[in-house]
Order: structure tokens, then sequence, then C-alpha cells
């Protein structure tokens, strides 16, 4: 690489390894604690691309895109942010960053990124920044790779006229995702409506929804229940030309395309919703984001009266290891209860293991592991992991993140198995017992003796 880059985190290790990695790939460097000295380096016309944490000690690293676009128009700047929740990104890509990385973030991933930042010289147009009276606590909070990248779909279609089909489990997000795309669009001071079968059961149905939703965002829930005649309807409404067309945003608690083939969603409407395809995984999908959230929701909970609470680590396994067939909306209600139920300023085991208790278990087998094979359904769940990233690939080191997704999971059920005995469970493997042995250490899997499957 040859440029200059201009770096701006306030944490010095982050600073110390991007300057390292940077000089090593032929880069010049300049990093800084300050935003203020970003800004001065940027006047002065230094820099070829700017990286940029986002919380900084005198200020925030996105309020300084617009100076950045204005002083230094097409300018190149990637976003780093450990500020996980879909706000950061939505707010990245409305500010027209370059680029915008979550933290932790990859190293290698973000040196190919600022390679091809350094390639790139056109102008880049600007957009006006997110206004302050828009929503700002949405419960869309995460880490996990499948979340960012989700997020990084959602920010990319938010401002398209394209139909958004968004599907997932109940209680996963799926209508906070469609409310979303509209409050942070150019739609958002036009009306967002949600119908329901109910609505369009008349035949002047269709007529007053879109008389309602003029021009703004029409939200179909739950397309893959509703009945053929109304489905008929709502296609010909796609079809409505005008200037008061509405944008389509859909929801399913099903896979729309598996629904087509079995006859039980129209073609038609099925590829008039699907311009863009949103899944929303599962909470067990994602489980390091659990302690995550529930932080967040008791946070939310002080900000409305409530004591203040905090989680113990064991607190925070316990709600690891369930299985949520709620998902986030299962967890939110269960954090809610504890944060005004605890007896204590820190929530205990015990008191997370009692309020889980009476609430069911996910089924141990879903409906398609009765027919779908290992590989099929790996492949279903790898396919999806590439189509959250539309248009881009995915982050570079893929084959050891999947393999290590595979590999802990198995680890812990043969020791499982085993009850926790180490040479048993690198028997059943087929491995060397100290391979085992590193891996549990390398994986960060706790052994527990006792513990036997049935």
């Amino acid at each position: 690489m040859d440029g200059t880059v201009l770096v701006a985190d306030d944490d010095r290790t982050i600073r110390t390894v991007l300057t390292q990695a940077l000089t090593r790939a032929g880069c010049k460097v300049h990093a800084t604690s300050s935003l203020t000295t970003l800004m001065r380096w940027v006047g002065e016309g230094k820099g070829d691309v700017v990286i940029s944490d986002v919380m900084m000690p005198d200020g925030n690293g996105l309020e300084m895109l617009p100076k950045i676009a204005q002083d230094r128009p097409g300018l190149p700047v990637i976003v780093i942010s450990a500020q996980n929740t879909i706000m950061t990104a939505i707010q990245a890509a409305e500010a027209e960053a370059y680029d915008y990385l979550p933290k932790p973030f990859d190293l290698p991933d973000l040196m190919k990124r600022t390679a091809r930042a350094l390639e790139s010289k056109q102008k880049r147009p600007r957009t006006q920044m997110i206004e302050d009276d828009r929503p700002d606590d949405l419960p869309l909070v995460g880490r996990t790779p499948v979340m960012q990248a989700l997020y990084r779909v959602v920010a990319q279609v938010m401002n398209t006229d394209l139909p958004v089909l968004i599907w997932g489990e109940s209680g996963t997000g799926k209508s906070l995702i469609a409310r979303a795309i509209h409050d942070f669009s150019d739609r958002r001071s036009m009306p967002f409506v949600a119908v329901t079968p109910a609505d369009l059961q008349d035949l002047e149905g269709p007529a007053r929804v879109m008389a309602r939703v003029r021009g703004g965002t029409l939200l179909i829930d739950e397309i893959g229940d509703i009945p053929d005649e109304i489905q008929a309807r709502i296609v010909r409404m796609t079809d409505a030309s005008g200037d008061d067309v509405p944008r389509f945003l859909a929801t399913s608690q099903t896979d729309l395309a598996a629904a087509m083939e079995s006859g039980r969603v129209r073609k038609d409407l099925y590829y008039r919703l699907s311009g863009a395809t949103l899944h929303v995984p599962a909470l067990r999908e994602r489980v390091d984001d659990i302690p995550l959230l529930a932080h967040h929701f008791l946070a939310r909970g002080e900000k409305s009266g409530a004591a203040q609470r905090t989680l113990s680590d064991e607190a925070a396994e316990v709600f690891r290891t369930y299985s949520w067939p709620g998902n986030v909306r299962q967890l939110e209600n269960t954090v809610r209860r504890l944060g005004l139920t605890s007896r204590l300023p820190e929530i205990a085991a015990t008191e997370v293991k009692q309020a889980l208790g009476s609430q069911p278990e996910m089924e141990p087998l879903q409906a398609v592991g009765d027919t779908e094979k290992l590989g099929a359904s790996v492949a279903r769940h790898l396919q999806r992991y590439f189509d959250l990233h539309g248009d881009m690939l995915p982050p570079a080191g893929l084959h050891g993140r999947i393999l290590r997704e595979v590999e802990a999971p198995l680890i812990e059920i043969a020791l499982s198995a085993t009850a926790g005995n180490q040479a048993k469970a690198a028997e059943l493997l087929g491995i060397n017992r100290n391979t085992l042995r590193k891996k549990i250490t390398d994986l960060g899997i706790q052994v527990t003796r006792g513990r036997k499957m049935m």
C-alpha cells in the first residue's frame, strides 16, 4: 500500500497495532487520540485515508464526517466502533462513511479495506446526518458477525425503493427492523402503516390502506399466513403507479421461498416483495449477544425508573445456555422482571434459573432435522451468512471462523457425553488427548465433570 493514513482512536493499543501494521504495509501513519487533532490534519491536507473511532474523548467521530466531506471531498473515512448497534451502522451509511467495521475488528480485513480506500479517489456524495428526533433506543443490539452483517445490509437498502422481505422466528425483532428501515429512510416524514389480513378483507380495503399510507411505508405482517384471495389483492397494490406509491415491507416467520415452492405463497407475490431479503437470526444463533442484550435491557429499565441492576457472570452464563424459544422478546421480558424482583444490585444465577424454570425450552429437534442431512443443514446456514452480506464478501478468515463454530460445540457435547472425562472424549473424537487439551484451552471451553447426556 502507498499513502498516508490518519488514525484516530482513544485506545492506545489500537493506535499502536494499526500504526505498526500500516507501516509494515508501506504506509505513512499519523495517529492521535483527539478528534481536534484529526480535523486539524484533515484541514492541512494531510492523509489519503482516515480510520476513526466513534466515541472519542472530545467528540463523536460520525459527527465529523460532514465537515471532512466539506473540507476534503472524496477523502475516504473508515469508521470503527465498539457501539455495536444498528444505529451506528445506519449513521455511518447515512453520513457516507467509506466503510464501517465493528470492534473487535479483524485486522487483515481492515487492512484490505484500507487498501481499497487508498485506491478510491472518486468524490463521494454527501447525505444529511440522522436527525436528533429519531429513535435511539432500538433493542437491535449485537456484536456477533451475523448481526453486524445484518446491520450493514439494512443500511444499504434503507434509502432505496426496493421492497424488503424480513423473515425470522417470532420475537427476533422483524418489526423493529422494518420500523428502523422507515424511521431512518428518506420516507421518515411520511406515514408508516402496518396492515393485517383484516384490513384487506373487503374489496375497498386496499384503497383505504393506500389512502392512509400516502407514499410512506406499508408493512404487511406475516405475509405467509395470508389467504390466497388477499394475496392477490396485495399483488395488485404493488402494481400501483403514481406519486403516492408506498414502499412495501413484509415480515414472515417462515422462509417464503420454501412457502412459495409448496404453494402456500403466490409466486407473483413472492417475487414482488423479495427485492431484498433479510433474515433475522434466532437468539440461539448468536449466543454471544445474549449478555450484551441483557445488560442493554437492564439499562433501559434504569431509564424508566427501575433500580440499578447488573448480572453476575454466573447469571449471564445461565442466560447463554438457555434455548430462548421466544427469542429477544422473551429475553427482554425475563430481564425486566428480574430487574424488578431481584433483591440485590447484582442478579444471581439462582434467580435466573428460577425465572427460567417455568418457561419452555426449545424442542430438541427442528422439523427440518428429521429429513435434512447435516451437510445440507450446514450449507443452508452458510448460504444464509453469505446472503446477509449482500454484494460484499464476508470478512476474511471465514474457514477458521466456521471451523471454530463447529468444533467448539462438538467438543463440548463429547465432553458432556463422557461426563468430562478427557481421555474418553479424545477417544470418541478420534484425536490425541494432548490435542484435545489444547483445543479446550484455545476455544475457551469450560470442562465440568459429572454431566452425561442420556
